[in-house]
């Protein structure tokens, strides 16, 4: 198997991270956008809170859906040809919603996108762990995973602002055109990637998803990864509705968590980065992974408390949240056999929709309300995101990785 990552000058490989951290940009503020117009699909689709719940719940179940599908042909073509097809895919489905006349029209589109868009994440961090020596990776990761602090900081806001002063349309078919525009950069700076093609003796696909499941390594990895996300699920969908109805944040100031983690989140990313590959991934993630511990307790357990100091709280949740994510999944990457990263990756993005997906369902099953209409239990919700970042340190010090030096190994 060859495990060597394909070289590019410094210059064509920064180009290449902007391009991706585009992409991922617009698939992430895609599904992000759906949350805050809810009281505008509900009013004028005249659907339950369930029913809305569904819509947005359907764009993670297809993605899950999609990254099995994907492991059976994801390491069968050039992942710069994949990537460009897959991503106009996803922006005509994300059109699509945007033109979108009912709510069962929009149901089926927002399946599709999620279809094209779960892909897209595994194929992206395929392509930075092909293309980024483990060494440096930390700092590749850093510069992708801050698409989701600029979505959350400027995407989302600008989305809304949209909404507001046109449709609600509007923002889908902002992120649409968006798309293909970045498409087009895709395609005139990514340089071929076909090197896993050049691999001899090549799994059959069918055989290379079988190695990849038996492989004990990538099972410890598969289970680490679901607890990356399974941390951060129990408490996240359900932050907004217990500091507007606990903690007696104004709806009118829900916003401004968001601003001040996705602006802090964005210079961190960078740093963390740099960190992860200066110390090494496992190290870095062991500090990450304890430290998010000490906000995500002290938001579930968060009394009644004025907006400067419950901005501190969740700005440090978002920070240590996010943050864990840059040496966690560059471990991801490093575990996957190179020969077939793709497949690995498809299936690992299933297995990071299904985390979410349980982690969400077991959260909403733990909180309940009192007969003031205050959320009860929220704390046992963060409680349990604390043993899985403890067993998800755990799980990091047990994978081997490829490519990794003396001081990078998984191993402190």
């Amino acid at each position: 198997m060859n495990n060597k990552t394909i070289s590019l000058s410094h210059r064509r490989e920064l180009w290449l991270l902007i391009t991706i951290a585009g992409i991922q940009f617009t698939h992430i503020l895609d599904f992000m956008i759906m949350m805050p117009l809810g009281p505008q699909f509900t009013r004028l689709f005249g659907i339950s809170d369930a029913q809305f719940g569904l819509l947005v719940s359907a764009y993670t179940l297809s993605a899950g859906a999609s990254g099995l599908a994907a492991a059976t042909y994801v390491d069968r073509f050039d992942r710069k040809r994949l990537l460009i097809t897959l991503y106009g895919l996803f922006a005509l489905a994300t059109l699509a919603c945007g033109l979108a006349p009912g709510y069962g029209f929009l149901m089926v589109a927002r399946v599709a996108a999620g279809m094209f868009g779960g892909v897209l994440s595994a194929l992206s961090q395929t392509i930075v762990a092909d293309v980024v020596p483990f060494e440096r990776r930390g700092r590749a990761m850093g510069i992708v995973m801050s698409s989701f602090s600029v979505s959350t900081v400027a995407g989302v806001p600008l989305g809304l602002f949209l909404a507001s002063h046109w449709s609600w349309q509007a923002p889908f078919i902002g992120i649409a055109l968006l798309s293909g525009v970045l498409a087009l950069g895709a395609a005139l700076t990514l340089p071929r990637l076909n090197h896993h093609l050049l691999v001899k003796d090549r799994p059959s696909i069918w055989r290379g998803i079988g190695m990849v499941l038996a492989e004990p390594n990538h099972q410890r990895a598969f289970a680490f990864s679901a607890l990356l996300m399974f941390t951060g699920f129990t408490v996240l969908p359900y932050l907004t509705i217990y500091m507007q109805t606990n903690v007696g944040v104004q709806e009118t100031q829900i916003p401004y968590l968001y601003l001040c983690g996705g602006v802090a989140t964005l210079f961190t990313a960078r740093l963390f980065g740099r960190l992860a590959d200066r110390l090494g991934k496992v190290r870095t993630f062991t500090m990450l992974a304890l430290a998010v511990i000490v906000p995500m307790l002290a938001t579930t357990l968060m009394p009644l408390w004025p907006l400067w100091g419950v901005l501190i709280v969740s700005t440090a949740l978002f920070i240590c949240m996010s943050g864990r994510m840059i040496p966690g999944m560059a471990l991801v990457t490093g575990a996957a056999n190179p020969a077939l990263r793709g497949t690995f990756m498809a299936l690992n993005a299933s297995v990071q929709s299904a985390a979410m997906g349980l982690a969400s369902f077991l959260g909403g099953l733990i909180i309940s309300r009192d007969t003031a209409g205050l959320v009860q239990h929220y704390w046992v919700s963060g409680l349990l995101g604390a043993c899985a970042s403890l067993a998800a340190i755990f799980m990091a010090r047990r994978l081997r990785v490829h490519g990794a030096g003396a001081g990078q190994a998984a191993t402190p």
